[in-house]
């Protein structure tokens, strides 16, 4: 089986047939990084550039390994280093790349859609590593695969996503996957942090009193403050939205149920959640980090259109 795209820009585009598709890819993945050796020859002689135009840690380090686990070739280009910083243009850096026989690119970029305007115009597939607010969308692949490995299925799961999500291309994409997998979602946070148009566009059900959404949801996936994006006060201090928001231990135990706690980090400890939360036993978050290298291994197996 293939997936019916050349390139993963988003869940948006994606049919339940390809989520499917990559979720059983990324299972048989893990079996094989369960092994003593780790290493597999199915990207062998394919080389893929990591083009990150944005900080990021955890992504960047999964792809390296994903690719370094498929025995792919890997080139790691950082912006700060490079010709980017003197005004080179992302096409122009993109080509040149290219003009050095690169097989397919993994790109993270602060402005939303740059991956969707490299794919019309370059040959070689592109993955989306994260585009401004638009969509991250192996995160929620990995996302959703760490839930149907607690939980056996999706569909009928209630999820319940928690925080900014004005300003998360995590959002964006869980809510896009949740919906086609026939999950059941729920949005919660600050009204200024909850874009008003979301809960008929995405056909979601909002709420913004906390206690209240953890009472209804089978998983919390809580996201990140994202502090860098807001160019205005959207709430009044980092202890006022713990205290409305924040997850601690207390308020899981007063629910009378027990639910999963997820994040796709980096975590702001005491603001979003307490510690206590974060690495207690409701929270799958270090599980999320250990899938994602083996649903980044099946994205880049599938986009590289070998046959399983």
């Amino acid at each position: 089986m293939k997936l019916s795209t050349k390139h993963l820009l988003g869940i948006k585009n994606l049919s339940k047939e390809d989520i499917e598709l990559i979720l059983s890819t990324a299972a048989n993945f893990k079996d094989v990084l369960q092994r003593p050796v780790k290493k597999v020859p199915s990207l062998r002689d394919v080389t893929i550039v990591n083009l990150f135009y944005e900080n990021s840690t955890r992504t960047r380090i999964s792809f390296e390994l994903a690719e370094k686990r498929l025995s792919a070739d890997t080139v790691n280009f950082a912006v700060s280093g490079s010709s980017a910083a003197k005004g080179e243009t992302l096409l122009d850096t993109v080509n040149n790349i290219l003009s050095m026989k690169v097989d397919m690119v993994v790109m993270r970029h602060s402005a939303s859609g740059a991956p969707h305007f490299l794919a019309k115009h370059i040959p070689v597939p592109i993955v989306n590593a994260g585009d401004g607010i638009n969509e991250h969308p192996t995160q929620a692949l990995l996302d959703a695969f760490s839930m149907k490995e607690k939980f056996g299925e999706l569909k009928g799961l209630k999820v319940a996503i928690i925080g900014d999500i004005l300003h998360s291309r995590v959002a964006m994409s869980n809510m896009y996957l949740l919906k086609k997998m026939g999950a059941e979602i729920l949005i919660a946070g600050p009204p200024t942090l909850i874009p008003k148009y979301i809960e008929e566009t995405f056909n979601v059900k909002v709420e913004y009193n906390l206690k209240k959404a953890l009472q209804w949801c089978d998983v919390a996936n809580v996201l990140r403050i994202q502090l860098e994006r807001q160019n205005q006060p959207l709430f009044s201090s980092l202890r006022e939205y713990n205290i409305a928001y924040g997850i601690n231990k207390k308020l899981l135990e007063n629910l009378g149920k027990e639910i999963t706690i997820m994040h796709p980090g980096p975590i702001n400890r005491g603001v979003e959640l307490d510690s206590d939360v974060a690495d207690g036993p409701f929270s799958i978050i270090l599980n999320q980090v250990e899938n994602g290298v083996a649903v980044r291994m099946a994205v880049l197996y599938l986009l590289a259109n070998r046959e399983n």
